[in-house]
């Protein structure tokens, strides 16, 4: 067979399938682990470290995105589907950054250690004012402005 003729036939349509089959299977995993329930209370299933947790969901259906007990003093709370990373770097003190890695795009995966850590390329960001602790990433973590309002903690 020459280099400009195509094989067609059974052997194309089954390797055809194969990738399309791949394709279908490898999106449902991308898609599968971006999707959250919201009573889901950690990513993953994999228990939050220390100091931290990580969730999809928020403090209920009062528009509300968590309460101030749920983000640990030291810690914070990764609130993915909502677009925010809530810290505490100290007691009654409260953080809104966004969720995205600045080096190469990853969602940030646990706050622990007073860092929220992207496990990606292992990039650190302050809690306190989302500052790089440890690249590859050279940019901060942008701020999002919280407000809270008793002790339900919602976007400005």
């Amino acid at each position: 067979m020459s280099d400009e003729q195509v094989q067609t036939g059974p052997a194309t349509q089954t390797r055809r399938a194969l990738l399309a089959g791949a394709g279908a299977l490898g999106a449902a995993v991308v898609l599968s682990a971006c999707g959250g329930d919201d009573s889901d209370d950690s990513a993953g299933g994999d228990p939050a470290p220390s100091g931290s947790a990580a969730a999809t969901g928020g403090a209920g259906d009062s528009g509300a995105l968590a309460s101030t007990a749920d983000v640990p003093v030291g810690g914070g709370l990764i609130l993915a589907a909502k677009g925010v990373v809530i810290t505490q770097p100290e007691a009654g003190t409260f953080k809104g950054f966004d969720p995205i890695c600045t080096h190469q795009g990853c969602p940030v995966s646990n706050v622990d250690g007073g860092t929220i850590n992207c496990t990606c390329h292992m990039s650190k960001f302050s809690i306190t004012d989302g500052s790089v602790k440890s690249g590859p990433a050279t940019t901060p973590l942008a701020a999002k402005e919280l407000k809270v309002d008793g002790d339900q903690i919602t976007l400005a």
